[in-house]
């Protein structure tokens, strides 16, 4: 099959599928700016390669035969897909910058993760980003084909996975309780026990925080009114703002989500946490921007809940050497 494959002559190809489409071979000689002879040689060479007549040529029209017909469907799936390539190849940076693919799935909070990221854009060289959100799912089955350089996740990969993928902790943080002014007040008093009458806004209950809340849940006998579930962490903050219930959030956030969606906060649990991950397929780190992103996480995380500011530049200029 090898041997077979090396005698295909891709150009061959190239000149029979630009027959088919553009619908005779002297419109394909004048779309290549070719002589009929040059194009009709070298389709007879693909035929002779393939063992096949792909034209019936017992009439004036061009006409495919059986084999014709499948060898263009192949033929057209191959071209598009070089298409595709010279595509993405217009987007990817040059010689001089780094490219980075981060999937992030959808629950992970955006305020964290544009933190996590921000570190790009002090980095000491060029760096393009390219910012995929997804399923988990979907994200580690492109991380093992290697079209993502590291996931940014609140959940590490389960055991079964990580003989094609590896967990980098990043930090964590405790969990707070955020609700619109009125609600809060009403519920600040007898934290965390208010929280058993409370209209609760939830992550969906695949969501490794909704995991660790419903243990949470359990040890403190507290069966939730829940309002309603999310699978985006940022549509459950807006349903906040807007007063349907109270809401979790990691501490290390709070005074952004305080201020951007107007609410306050009702109590903290830190015997909840939510843990963040670097995900690669790599059992070490080996993409500069992703070691830097590593190393300044647990003062990003840090700073975000002390309401410090970050620098960091020194760890990424170590990083890029």
């Amino acid at each position: 099959m090898i041997e077979r494959l090396q005698d295909l002559n891709f150009l061959h190809l190239f000149y029979f599928w630009s027959a088919v489409r553009q619908g005779s071979i002297t419109a394909a000689c004048d779309h290549l700016h070719l002589s009929q002879p040059t194009v009709s040689s070298q389709i007879r060479k693909l035929e002779k390669t393939l063992g096949h007549e792909l034209f019936d040529r017992s009439g004036r029209d061009l006409q495919l035969t059986e084999v014709g017909r499948t060898v263009f469907e192949y033929a057209d799936e191959i071209f598009s897909a070089g298409r595709e390539m010279l595509g993405s190849l217009r987007g990817l940076p040059t010689e001089r910058a780094l490219r980075l693919s981060v999937g992030v799935p959808m629950y992970v909070p955006k305020l964290i993760t544009y933190r996590l990221l921000e570190v790009v854009l002090r980095f000491p060289t060029q760096v393009q980003i390219e910012y995929h959100e997804a399923p988990m799912e979907q994200l580690v089955a492109d991380l093992v084909r290697h079209k993502h350089d590291v996931i940014i996740s609140d959940r590490p990969i389960a055991s079964e996975r990580k003989s094609r993928s590896f967990n980098h902790p990043l930090g964590d943080s405790p969990i707070a309780f955020c609700a619109v002014e009125s609600l809060a007040e009403q519920l600040r008093g007898d934290f965390p026990n208010s929280l058993k009458q409370a209209p609760l806004l939830l992550p969906s209950p695949h969501t490794q925080l909704r995991c660790h809340l419903n243990q949470w849940f359990d040890e403190n006998a507290i069966s939730p009114r829940v309002v309603a579930q999310f699978d985006d962490s940022a549509m459950l903050n807006e349903f906040g703002s807007g007063g349907a219930g109270v809401f979790p959030t990691p501490a290390a956030v709070l005074d952004r989500v305080r201020r951007q969606y107007n609410v306050e906060l009702v109590g903290t649990l830190e015997d909840v946490r939510s843990h963040f991950f670097a995900i690669t397929a790599q059992r070490k780190l080996v993409h500069p921007v992703v070691m830097a992103i590593s190393e300044e996480a647990p003062k990003i995380l840090f700073d975000m809940r002390n309401g410090t500011n970050l620098s960091g530049i020194s760890s990424m200029q170590d990083a890029a050497k």
